[in-house]
Order: C-alpha cells, then structure tokens, then sequence
C-alpha cells in the first residue's frame, strides 16, 4: 500500500470540497443546527449548569442526516460521471483510493467539530466543566461521524445515484441508532431476557457514544467504531473490487 497514493487522493477530495459551494454550506449547516439544538431546544443557558452533554447528546442525530449527505458524491459522483473507471485504473489499489476518500472526508467532518469550539468556551466561561470529559465528548464525536462516513461511503459505491445513496446510508444509519434508543429497548425487553436487550443494544451508537460524551474511556467503545469502520471500508473495498473486476 503506497501512502503517497492515498496523500494524494487525499489532496484532490479536499480540493474539491473547497472549489466548490458544498463545504461552506454544510459547514454553515451543521453550526447552525449544532448551536440553535444546544442553545434553544435544549435551552442551554437556562438549565444552570456547564454540562455539554446537551451539546453532545444531539450528534448522533446530526450525523444521521449530515454526514450521508456529505459522502453521498464520494463514489457515486465519481460512477455517474464514468471517472470512476479512470480512478481504478490508475496504479494504485482500490484501497488506497477509498482511504484517500475517507481520510479527506473524515478530516473535513473533523474540521467542522472543531469549529463548535465556542460552544465549549461558553461552557468555560459559566462555569467549570471536566476538561477531560469535553476532550472525550470530542473523540467520541469525531470517531461517530467516522463510523457514519464509513456507511455512506459504502452504500455511494453501490449506486450511481446520490439519493439512493444518501437513503441507504440513513436507514443503515437509524438502525445503528434505534439498536440503543431507551424506546426501543424497553420494548425489547418486554418479550426477551436482559441478555438479549443488552446484546441488541451493543450494536448501538448510542450505547458506545454515551460512554465517551459521559466521559468513560472503555476500550471496547473505541473497538466499537474502530470495527464499524474497518468493516465498513472492507465491504467497500470488496464493491470498488467488483466494480473494477467488470
């Protein structure tokens, strides 16, 4: 595997974000949202006290919507404009292309959380919050919008079409929340011993997510999201491989 390859896929997916409108707007988008969710649905000011769980509490949701609408282009822009046959092509390995993909992607998501940085300075400035559990509401975030982009990756290499793309994406994406939702496992446990409510809820972002945004480093939480998006890469690397074997 060659990392000058992926530096360079890299470079031209972030280029692209940039030489076009669909950075600013969905930076623009998910601060907006992130801001008017913690500071006026949650009511942040008036609940009297510097937590940013209501901060955090409100990504997973975000990313259901967002981050497929983002990975949406990756590869099915790149099927429908017929450059995806060039992509493969060229002498790198349908692994370094998509972790060039990924990896510029993940860090344009990165640099949309880090934007939110006056949401934290706010919660400095009116109190006193565990620095260490901000830092790990961050890590949790970054590695959720990474499990998300992961899937949206994988079902833009199916398709031609962005909106099946972006679709598939949020269903797969509702499921792994919904695995976790109190809702949902309340009434799992009403028919199914506590084993089985427990199993159905460690597929869930929700349920691994919390850990980090309540500030408990397990590492079967990072396992986690290190295995969604390992497995997800690999079933995309298996599509991109089919796709090139044609």
């Amino acid at each position: 595997m060659s990392f000058r390859n992926i530096r360079a896929v890299a470079r031209r997916e972030w280029n692209a974000y940039f030489n076009s409108p669909i950075a600013y707007v969905f930076l623009v988008i998910f601060l907006a949202l992130a801001a008017f969710f913690t500071f006026f649905i949650d009511r942040f000011y008036e609940f009297g006290q510097a937590d940013l769980r209501r901060f955090f509490g409100w990504h997973p949701w975000l990313y259901l919507v967002l981050v497929p609408a983002a990975a949406m282009r990756l590869w099915a822009e790149e099927r429908r404009s017929g450059t995806i046959e060039l992509l493969l092509t060229l002498p790198m390995t349908p692994l370094e292309a998509l972790l060039g993909k990924f990896f510029a992607a993940w860090g344009f998501l990165a640099l949309a959380l880090l934007l939110t940085f006056v949401t934290p300075l706010t919660a400095f400035y009116l109190g006193h919050p565990d620095p260490g559990v901000v830092a790990l509401g961050y890590l949790g975030s970054v590695l959720l919008s990474g499990a998300y982009l992961a899937i949206g990756l994988f079902t833009s290499a199916l398709t031609r079409n962005q909106v099946i793309s972006f679709i598939l994406a949020v269903v797969i994406g509702l499921f792994l929340i919904l695995a976790g939702y109190p809702p949902v496992t309340d009434f799992v446990a009403r028919f199914a011993p506590q084993s089985v409510v427990e199993g159905v809820a460690a597929f869930s972002f929700l349920t691994h997510f919390d850990n980090l945004q309540r500030g408990v480093l397990d590492a079967r939480d990072l396992v986690y999201f290190a295995s969604v998006m390992a497995f997800m890469l690999f079933a995309t690397q298996e599509a991109l491989r089919g796709r090139a074997a044609r």
